[in-house]
């Protein structure tokens, strides 16, 4: 079982559709992200409700509507979007075991139990780390490397569809869907 949600995965991945590699913000609905990446919308929307209550997106009025990055790519972490989407989480809870030793006889002495347990003081040193990790990349750093990795066309067809969605949903809705087609065959 993984430590973290699926919606902090979804979260991740649609703010990736949200920004280019230069930083730039896209705007896209939550139904349009879930249609791309092939993940629930209903689910989707409730990740995009803490998103937004966190200020990581902000919501774009009118028929084109959807959303957008709150605040510059740059200053996104993977950390904000954790604790936007799952809250703070203790990656362990300490159940002082080292005083319940069968030896002790149900009195513990004091240098079993005295100062910090040590087994609790290496979880959060680990916490610590994994947390001051995740601060350091940002939205921007993930979307840079995954242009370096994708194609250079990739970018450009990602907010063509984008913006085809965007457009279908300003005509109407007996306008057909603009097909989803990233990379060329």
């Amino acid at each position: 079982m993984s430590f973290y949600s699926a919606g902090v995965e979804y979260g991740i991945h649609c703010l990736l559709f949200l920004v280019d590699e230069r930083g730039n913000s896209r705007e896209a609905s939550v139904r349009d992200l879930a249609e791309l990446q092939g993940v629930p919308h209903e689910y989707l929307a409730k990740v995009f409700t803490k998103l937004a209550k966190a200020k990581l997106v902000v919501a774009t009025e009118g028929v084109r509507g959807g959303f957008r990055l709150g605040k510059p790519s740059d200053e996104i972490t993977l950390l904000d979007i954790v604790a936007a989407v799952d809250g703070r989480k203790q990656i362990f809870d300490c159940r002082d075991v080292r005083g319940r030793c069968a030896l002790f006889n149900g009195n513990a002495p004091q240098w079993a139990t005295a100062g910090v347990c040590g087994i609790n003081a290496a979880m959060l040193t680990a916490q610590k780390r994994m947390e001051e990790a995740l601060e350091q990349q940002t939205i921007l750093d993930l979307a840079r490397r995954t242009a370096r990795k994708a194609p250079p066309e990739y970018g450009n067809k990602v907010a063509e569809w984008l913006s085809g969605r965007r457009e279908n949903r300003a005509a109407g809705p007996d306008t057909p869907n603009v097909p989803l087609i990233l990379v060329d065959e």
